[in-house]
């Protein structure tokens, strides 16, 4: 059986659509084991990635036209809609200890995907309290508890170490994908070349 670690950040549109195309990818491949590993991508920039807020501060027109087009490409491919949020980039670091909430109640697909819907279909901000209280609803888990848990040090503890761990790895961004422990993939486009290593 091979395993598949997500490394993932919900904050990221091509993380979204990295995500609804490793779902699909399961679909195709039942056994395979897929471990999602909540981090910030925020603290992988801020690490080792620093290129990517220069690039947001001085960017190169004609590479961001593209980039639109190219995003707006992959929604219509992979089957989801992704707008531009009015908060972006979005504090995310809420929704992500709710992750390991989801994880432990083993509602993590559902929870991510209404987490990933929120913020880039329906653009809602999904740092603050009321959106993820309805986000926590919807998903069937207790909001008490849920709250109660992100606040903990615990939690925040397992999203740092998620993150250190990425970087160690080697990874720089979301989402990363490695295969069998040592195979790393970065990108949504990745996901063809992992199914062919299957």
């Amino acid at each position: 059986m091979s395993k598949l670690e997500f490394f993932f950040d919900c904050s990221s549109p091509w993380t979204y659509l990295g995500f609804e195309s490793l779902e699909q990818m399961r679909g195709r491949h039942p056994d395979l084991k897929v471990l999602y590993k909540p981090f910030l991508v925020g603290g992988v920039f801020n690490a080792v990635n620093p290129s990517v807020y220069a690039n947001r501060d001085n960017p190169v027109p004609a590479k961001q036209v593209y980039s639109k087009k190219d995003l707006q490409d992959w929604c219509t491919y992979v089957g989801i809609q992704i707008g531009q949020p009015p908060v972006f980039p979005v504090n995310s670091v809420k929704a992500m200890r709710g992750a390991f909430v989801a994880l432990e109640n083993e509602c993590i697909v559902p929870y991510a995907r209404a987490v990933f819907k929120r913020y880039w279909t329906d653009l809602d901000d999904i740092s603050q309290e009321t959106v993820l209280r309805e986000i926590v609803s919807e998903v069937g888990l207790d909001e008490t508890e849920f709250f109660e848990r992100i606040s903990q040090q615990a939690y925040k503890d397992m999203l740092r170490q998620n993150t250190e761990e990425l970087i160690e790895r080697g990874g720089f961004g979301s989402p990363t994908l490695f295969l069998n422990t040592d195979d790393m993939y970065f990108g949504n486009d990745r996901m063809a070349l992992i199914e062919a290593k299957l």
